[in-house]
């Protein structure tokens, strides 16, 4: 199955290739996206997926379905404004994230913080952002929010899995930080039962059902030197490791002296046979490249203007869920 699904990616590129990309080979002629237009490419996908729902304070306890069946369940009458309770008409806003491809066109990668402080790739069973708003403002709720996740979107029931907040910095970026209550207690948290996640959610925001990846192999760092013009604000460096569908790394320092991104934490596993992604914004479009790397200690990689295509967002997802 692994081969096929090779074969079936190795295609897929050539054919885009081919057929609706745009390659670069003469430098003088490129000129770098601008951060405002890579953070509107960002913003596009994480839109076309948003998903809403109204409902009515009266209406108490309410219940909704979304697009993958993941089950939402919330108290209307815990909700606040500025400290006051809410009457009226109320809309959710509510993301769902279970591949790689949507976590990379919608900057969600899968990265946990460690005790340490440091980041680590994170396995996913689903990244989820929920808001209440009532004429554009965000409410906040005094009671938990529910949600029952079907595992099948993830490969089925992992019992290490546990919940974590998405905490977003200045830039925009995203990371994962533990939330150490226990779902089987009722206190928040998440637990498997039959076929599904049940994950009992504190506030509204971004969460995550994931454990960290695991490898045993000595752990190095790694740098990638990205084409002429490009840095962390126009521009982005992830990792997608080989057999790992629903997890995405991605490379958060850049050190404008050398111009070289980095994975400074030392958190990759020498000989992991994995594909590094360059991607940024084209005309509207998303451009990129993807090298096939093993990762060597203190590695250097590097990505060529010659090497990037330009393609639309729906090719790009389905190249970076049809990677290895």
């Amino acid at each position: 199955m692994k081969n096929l699904k090779h074969i079936l990616a190795t295609l897929l590129v050539t054919v885009i290739t081919f057929t609706s990309c745009t390659k670069n080979d003469n430098d003088d002629f490129i000129t770098p996206a601008t951060a405002e237009e890579f953070n509107s490419i960002k913003a596009q996908a994480l839109e076309a997926i948003t998903q809403n729902f109204q409902f009515n304070t009266e209406d108490g306890w309410i219940a909704f379905t979304s697009e993958n069946g993941v089950q939402i369940s919330l108290n209307a009458n815990c909700l606040t404004k500025n400290g006051l309770a809410v009457t009226g008409d109320v809309n959710l806003e509510f993301v769902e994230i279970f591949n790689k491809g949507t976590m990379l066109t919608t900057n969600k990668p899968t990265m946990g913080i460690m005790p340490t402080g440091e980041k680590a790739m994170l396995i996913s069973g689903g990244e989820f952002f929920l808001e209440a708003t009532q004429n554009g403002v965000a409410l906040d709720t005094n009671c938990g929010l529910q949600l029952i996740i079907p595992s099948a979107l993830t490969g089925g029931i992992d019992n290490d899995m546990i919940l974590w907040n998405g905490i977003i910095d200045e830039d925009g970026n995203l990371a994962w930080e533990q939330n150490k209550r226990d779902g089987a207690n009722g206190e928040g948290g998440v637990f498997a039962e039959g076929n599904s996640y049940y994950a009992f959610l504190n506030s509204f925001g971004w969460s995550n059902v994931d454990r960290f990846y695991s490898d045993p192999r000595p752990k190095t760092t790694i740098l990638v030197d990205v084409p002429e013009g490009y840095n962390n604000t126009n521009s982005a460096v992830y990792l997608s490791y080989d057999g790992e569908d629903t997890g995405l790394a991605n490379l958060d320092t850049y050190d404008a002296a050398t111009g070289l991104f980095s994975e400074h934490y030392g958190q990759i596993p020498i000989g992991l046979e994995c594909h590094v992604i360059f991607a940024t914004e084209e005309n509207g479009n998303w451009k990129y490249a993807i090298k096939s790397v093993v990762i060597v200690e203190n590695d250097v990689i590097t990505i060529t203007e010659a090497e990037t295509l330009v393609i639309t967002e729906a090719q790009f997802t389905t190249i970076i869920n049809n990677l290895p």
